[in-house]
């Protein structure tokens, strides 16, 4: 019977303290209502109110609130109750201020997804580490419909959501019906069960860990390793005796001036090759002028011996212009390749010599 008693004496204690906190929100609202903190002191009950707008809770000269804790003691049954009033840092990340204030503008006509965006981006910005908005009822017709917005670490059950989560539940009242709010923030200082840090040495009490050098000492006993001796006699001796390693031959490199000879052998060619083409095609145009002279005037027969005559003179101007072209060749190649002969002379004189004096320095 006692435990009986025990468990409808704690029953009863939650359901007062609820039925003041319904209170209390329907009264400071528009202030900004943030929640309630119950404290059992000696004296009685510590009743604090957190709220966005302190003034608006206390009233002038302490009206508002001391009629409220009027009201606390006549129709409640709370042990001598005492309230007070705090202010909130951060209303952004108070659960039930964002969700009072996202069904205030829904009131407003604010369009829900609008609002919904809004209040989430707004819980984030300040620092949130998950947020969670849910839009319960007639959004947009006569038919009941849920709509989330969530962003970030969101606990639903279990003793992290009870711990880390802040929830907050307003009511929008609008002609179509009603529309539950109901807004949920882990704030940023909350440490989630999988987050793990390392603690720094000095942390704990520990001294910092000593650089060991990976440097090695090399015992006396061992030796270092040391070559052979060789007395310098023998190995004279064996060079002497040994064969003379031949000389590898140097690669011919081209002397300037056989390039030179080249590249001015070539202009010449290209000019002289130039110039035959330019006379030959002058004779070609001027023995056409003359055919279509004699066809101008009647004379067929001697057009055609115009004709005849300036195939005869190009044809032979042609063969002279070969004829002298390749004489300038085969004098070009003839001269470039003296040239060639001369340097290779010079080179292997020059290795001859350089063999000769490594011969007499041995």
């Amino acid at each position: 019977m006692s435990q009986h008693s025990t468990i409808r004496k704690f029953i009863d204690r939650n359901v007062e303290r609820q039925l003041v906190r319904e209170f209390l929100l329907s009264k400071t609202e528009r202030a900004g209502f943030g929640g309630l903190d119950f404290q059992r002191t000696p004296e009685g009950t510590k009743v604090t109110l957190s709220a966005e707008r302190v003034g608006m809770v206390i009233g002038r000269k302490g009206k508002i609130i001391n009629e409220l804790q009027r009201h606390l003691q006549n129709n409640f049954k709370l042990d001598n109750p005492r309230l007070e009033v705090a202010e909130i840092e951060n209303p952004e990340l108070n659960a039930q201020v964002m969700a009072s204030k996202l069904a205030s503008a829904l009131e407003r006509g604010w369009y829900f997804r609008r609002a919904g965006h809004s209040t989430l981006l707004n819980i984030m910005d300040k620092g949130a580490k998950g947020c969670l908005v849910v839009l319960s009822g007639k959004l947009t017709g006569s038919r009941n419909r849920t709509q989330k917005f969530q962003k970030g670490n969101i606990k639903y059950c279990g003793d992290t959501a009870l711990q880390f989560m802040d929830i907050g539940k307003s009511v929008c009242v609008k002609k179509l019906g009603t529309i539950g709010c109901t807004v949920a923030i882990m704030h940023a200082d909350s440490k989630l069960p999988h987050e793990i840090r390392i603690k720094e040495r000095h942390e704990v009490g520990l001294s910092p860990l000593q650089e060991v050098s990976p440097i090695t000492e090399i015992s006396s006993d061992q030796t270092e390793p040391t070559a052979e001796e060789v007395p310098t006699d023998e190995i004279l001796e064996e060079v002497s005796e040994g064969e003379v390693p031949e000389v590898q031959a140097q690669p011919e490199v081209e002397p300037e001036g056989v390039v030179e000879t080249t590249i001015e052998a070539v202009k010449d060619v290209a000019e002289e090759v130039v110039e035959a083409v330019s006379e030959t095609g002058e004779a070609a145009i001027e023995a056409a002028k003359d055919v279509v002279e004699e066809l101008a005037d009647g004379d067929i027969i001697g057009a055609a011996k115009e004709a005849v005559e300036g195939v005869v003179e190009v044809a032979s101007e042609v063969v002279e212009g070969v004829v002298e072209v390749a004489s300038e060749v085969v004098e070009g190649v003839v001269e470039v390749t003296s040239e060639v002969v001369e340097g290779v002379k010079d080179i292997v004189e020059d290795l001859i010599g350089d063999n000769s004096e490594e011969e007499a320095t041995e």
